[in-house]
């Protein structure tokens, strides 16, 4: 896995957004949103905010909102809320925040979550773009959130930077590229 990419203040800022309607209750134990926030923090991204709330779409679009207006982050990562029952809203929450789509983190997630089982073809998560953050949808258990997030981790830096104005070629490895170029 990559490093992530410096920009002047520091390193990329992230919060984690977990949808889970009995998480949000405290009936049960939010274990993917915890593990992002562990491992994206490992690897030197800082965070900046970890919410859980419940699957409602008003509440989903004002959290996403916040986290791109008011009080912006380079990465927001959602966690949950991507499946076919009828809860689970997150994608259309997303949809209406984002501006610009990233279909491709979407693509390699699925492909890489189809290599370990069938059920893959039922996520719904999006990725996309709002002001300069990047906002991914992670399905909501730890395992498939783990996988779906080391599936795209290698990009993002090099992603991060870029959306950030970052003018080196994409052929530039990652962990060359700084704010400062």
């Amino acid at each position: 896995m990559t490093e992530p990419v410096e920009d002047q203040s520091g390193l990329y800022t992230f919060s984690v957004l977990t949808l889970s309607d009995k998480g949000s209750r405290g009936e049960r134990d939010d274990t993917s949103g915890r593990m992002l926030c562990d491992l994206l923090q490992s690897l030197g991204y800082v965070l900046r905010e970890y919410v859980i709330l419940p699957d409602t779409h008003e509440e989903i679009v004002r959290c996403l909102r916040n986290w791109t207006e008011d009080k912006p982050v380079d990465l927001v990562l959602t966690t949950g809320g991507t499946g076919v029952a009828p809860t689970d809203v997150t994608p259309e929450a997303t949809l209406e925040v984002v501006e610009r789509l990233v279909p491709g983190i979407a693509e390699a997630m699925r492909q890489a979550s189809l290599l370990k089982t069938p059920n893959a073809i039922l996520s719904r998560g999006v990725a996309g773009i709002r002001g300069q953050t990047l906002i991914i949808n992670l399905p909501g258990s730890e395992k498939a959130a783990r996988e779906n997030i080391e599936a795209v981790l290698p990009a993002l830096p090099h992603g991060l930077y870029k959306l950030k104005g970052g003018a080196a070629d994409c052929g530039v490895p990652p962990e060359s590229v700084t704010r400062s170029e």
